[in-house]
């Protein structure tokens, strides 16, 4: 093994996928998984070392995408819009950096919405493919073990949906186009206040993801910092895959609770909204942003109407660029722009400006990758869809915190708490 290749494996299991297994957020897949990863770590070094990076005049930027699997819905809206921004770039005639305009090439990639899908299309697009950027993924699941592995590649990425502060935690190449879950806490804890005079809450949240139960420690922290040690009065937890909520609900019914968070995903919120009302539990229902990922307002109807949720993004109402996105998104698909194709619009934009503000590519790979995650880093005053973004030291952008409401054929921005 020469010392170039020991490096890097040494380098990525200090770093890397290894270390996410460990950890805790998918221990489940225990000594087997290790080794998968093992193999493909190995992969992409024999990969990696290939003769050179030729400056072939095409700028190669890889998407990392659920489009199949539970996600699927939300990977196929990311792509949508990321499709928007490589027509627009085509129509320009190519992308100008520098001196010289490129082709630019998407390479849409499907991570089957698993983490070890993720990981596998992470390191055949850093290493086979030799992408300049990673847009994606989506899910913090899928982004924590990415982003750790793009990192230790040197490779940069911009998460587009992720909420966990662990994707972009110490890892210098990884960016996100959305809020923490830490900023959003606070926020709808403030709402719920205003909104229901709510003093007491409960909480039902599926422990096996690592980005409900973050934003389920978060809540209840920025909760009882405002209404006292004990004022989350129930926390009910079930697991992914879990269909049936009544017990969990029943029991939330029993608790003073005055507000429930659900800090879920899209597909389970009509469930729990339904099964509340066959149990009588009548309390106001909030979410996070992951209520943004698939066709809420098609799925829950009528019964999730007038219900809130703290996010990034709303098509509702939507004024300038955003506007402008909304009717781009909208002629060419027939529907409204969720937050999932917002923020990968966002984030492709972003990735591409970054690498024009290099002011030029030398054609070496590792050099160009490096160029733009320093762009990146500088990158302020972005505006996208989803708001003005620019991003802070830790690959994090300062935006505004959007509370969004469930109208009967739009999800509008009902109010925005900026920093």
């Amino acid at each position: 093994m020469s010392e170039c290749t020991r490096v890097i494996i040494l380098r990525y299991f200090r770093w890397g996928a290894l270390a996410w297994i460990v950890k805790g957020d998918t221990v489940r897949y225990g000594v087997d998984m290790k080794m998968k990863y093992l193999s493909l770590v190995l992969l992409s070094v024999a990969l990696f070392n290939s003769p050179a990076f030729a400056n072939d005049g095409v700028i190669k930027i890889g998407f990392n995408l659920p489009l199949t699997g539970w996600l699927e819905q939300a990977g196929g809206h990311a792509k949508d819009a990321a499709e928007l921004v490589r027509k627009d770039i085509e129509a320009a005639g190519g992308l100008h950096v520098g001196a010289k305009t490129y082709d630019v090439e998407f390479f849409y990639g499907d991570n089957t919405s698993e983490p070890y899908g993720a990981s596998k299309l992470a390191l055949d697009q850093v290493s086979k493919t030799q992408v300049l950027g990673l847009v994606g993924p989506l899910s913090s699941r899928h982004a924590i073990p990415v982003g750790q592995m793009v990192n230790a590649f040197s490779t940069p990425m911009i998460a587009s949906w992720s909420a966990s502060p662990t994707t972009t935690r110490d890892r210098p190449f990884v960016f996100r186009s959305n809020s923490i879950f830490t900023k959003q806490g606070p926020v709808i804890t403030t709402f719920v206040a205003k909104e229901f005079q709510a003093t007491k809450a409960a909480v039902l949240y599926d422990i096996v993801s690592p980005a409900p139960r973050g934003m389920t420690k978060n809540f209840k922290e920025a909760f009882e910092k405002i209404n006292g040690p004990g004022s989350v009065v129930a926390i009910e937890i079930f697991r992914t895959g879990d269909k049936d909520f009544r017990e969990q609900l029943k029991r939330i019914k029993e608790s003073s609770a005055q507000v429930l968070y659900l800090p879920q995903h899209v597909a389970q919120v009509p469930l729990v909204v339904r099964q509340a009302k066959e149990v009588g539990l009548q309390i106001p229902i909030v979410g996070g942003g992951s209520w943004a990922g698939g066709d809420l307002i098609g799925a829950c109807g009528a019964d999730c109407v007038g219900l809130f949720y703290a996010g990034d993004y709303a098509p509702g109402g939507a004024t300038g660029l955003n506007k402008k996105f909304v009717e781009a998104y909208r002629a060419a698909y027939k529907k409204y722009p969720d937050a999932p194709a917002a923020l990968t619009w966002d984030a492709s934009r972003a990735l591409l400006q970054a690498i024009r503000n290099t002011g030029g590519l030398t054609g070496k790979l590792i050099d160009d990758r490096m160029a733009v995650k320093t762009a990146l880093s500088k990158l302020k005053n972005f505006d996208g869809a989803s708001g003005m973004m620019s991003f802070n030291a830790t690959g994090d952008p300062d935006k505004c915190v959007v509370i969004v409401r469930v109208d009967a054929d739009v999800l509008t921005a009902y109010q925005s708490v900026c920093p």
